[in-house]
């Protein structure tokens, strides 16, 4: 939601951290943004560009099998799904963010990493423009916060 309260985080610090990013292109202006917020707050959080490692996959489908990847490879503390989907006028949307929300949720829990996951669905073009950079930004937040946690946790 936007402007919610999302109440007090828990540590930011980025510092150590390596971090994995997969960004669906379909909508490619609106995701790029969101890529770039998402950059821009890991940077200012502390964590270092050599160790940040983006992709991009055609669509929302797709992003839970580059997660999947990411994830068994065990070099990243977290991974970021970035994806935009648009209501249309058929059931393909609801087809859409079901199965990718599904997917990235159960990579998440299969192989015990955070995924902050930060595709959008949005009715029209004007929601996703008007949530891209504050959903953005609190995906690289999600995604800092949960591996310090889970660093802390196991």
């Amino acid at each position: 939601m936007q402007g919610a309260d999302k109440g007090q985080s828990g540590s930011l610090n980025g510092d150590d951290l390596s971090i994995g990013i997969v960004r669906a292109r379909f909508n490619d202006a609106l995701t790029t943004r969101l890529a770039e917020a998402c950059l821009a707050e890991l940077a200012a959080c502390g964590v270092k560009d050599k160790n940040v490692l983006q992709v991009t996959v055609p669509g929302a489908l797709e992003v839970p099998i580059a997660l999947k990847a990411m994830a068994e490879s065990e070099d990243y503390d977290a991974l970021i799904a970035l994806g935009c989907i648009i209501r249309g006028e058929t059931y393909h949307f609801e087809l859409v963010a079901n199965e990718s929300g599904a997917g990235v949720s159960r990579v998440s829990l299969d192989h015990e990493i955070p995924i902050a996951n930060a595709i959008l669905t949005v009715e029209n073009e004007a929601q996703a423009w008007a949530r891209a950079e504050e959903k953005g930004r609190d995906a690289a937040r999600v995604a800092i916060e949960m591996a310090n946690l889970m660093d802390d946790l196991l």
